[in-house]
């Protein structure tokens, strides 16, 4: 009988381990379906600060995307998602959220809203909370997974972490930034006829958000983005077709001099490279979101 334990007990386990894994990962593959939020399943390579963490952001028990996050500058270095066709409305009763991974081992590995009174000190070392950001008059909570580029309620509360978001200066998180969003959201809802990858991220140039006399949340200084969409419509306007399948954009989060600069893919990796802590090889999405080539007919039976 003892022989056939393993047998009995090894795919148990197995089928147990997706229930039990932590949202702060060593790879954004060791959770299934989290590489789903990443063209052909592969993060933005080039990235080296090995401090950095790996969330794959978990809501109601399904990842919904990931972020890398920097635990001592405590903001997200990137969010990487995929677009939801939605009419953009936006949604503001939802909580706000943190994720327990980063402080502790959680059983479930889902996000959880905050609770009250003084129990969040015990992982504010590890992340931003809500007192980081009570009494600042400058800056906003930015999204760089926005709820108005998810359509399910479930997918549009995930946005609702504070690793999801930085401190955005408020006249650009009102004004060019949310223009840029409704701007993109409705360029993908019109013209990428498959699923729209978004990588969001920031540089920081060392200016902290402070509470206490201590430093505590990273300002961004630049915000950037990229879409990637290999299947889009080919009789699209000449203006919106030369920024398919892939465009990034690139912005100050400041007060004024904020105009949001659209660019090709690589005019903004190499901006990238000199104002982030990456090596040489940095690419955001995996090949340049070049379109696979499609397999010959007679080789698609065999996937």
């Amino acid at each position: 009988m003892s022989m056939l334990t393993p047998l009995v007990f090894v795919p148990v386990l197995a089928c147990l381990l997706p229930l039990m894994s932590a949202t702060v990962v060593q790879d954004f593959n060791h959770i299934e379906r989290c590489k789903d939020s990443l063209y052909m399943g592969t993060p933005p390579r080039g990235f080296t600060d090995t401090k950095l963490k790996k969330i794959c952001q978990r809501y109601a028990d399904r990842p919904r995307y990931v972020t890398l996050y920097d635990p001592k500058k405590r903001i997200p270095v990137y969010s990487a998602y995929t677009f939801k066709k939605t009419e953009g409305d936006r949604r503001v009763d939802y909580p706000w959220m943190y994720e327990p991974q980063l402080a502790e081992v959680d059983g479930n590995g889902n996000m959880q809203s905050f609770p009250t009174g003084y129990l969040h000190m015990k992982f504010e070392d590890s992340q931003a909370v809500l007192d980081d950001y009570s009494d600042v008059v400058l800056y906003e909570r930015g999204h760089l997974n926005p709820d108005q580029h998810q359509s399910t309620p479930h997918d549009r509360a995930a946005t609702y972490t504070l690793t999801n978001v930085v401190p955005e200066i408020r006249e650009f998180n009102i004004g060019p930034w949310r223009e840029y969003e409704e701007r993109i959201r409705v360029r993908l809802n019109n013209f990428c006829r498959g699923t729209a990858y978004i990588v969001t991220g920031v540089t920081t140039r060392g200016n902290m958000i402070r509470r206490n006399n201590q430093d505590r949340v990273a300002i961004p200084e630049d915000v950037w983005s990229a879409y990637c969409c290999t299947e889009y419509d080919r009789n699209a306007p000449h203006d919106v077709r030369i920024r398919f399948p892939t465009y990034g954009v690139l912005a100050k989060n400041a007060k004024e001099g904020n105009s949001v600069h659209e660019m090709p893919l690589q005019e903004l990796e190499i901006f990238l490279k000199s104002n982030l802590d990456v090596d040489q090889n940095l690419q955001i999405f995996y090949d340049n979101c070049i379109s696979p080539s499609p397999l010959p007919l007679y080789l698609q039976h065999t996937i």
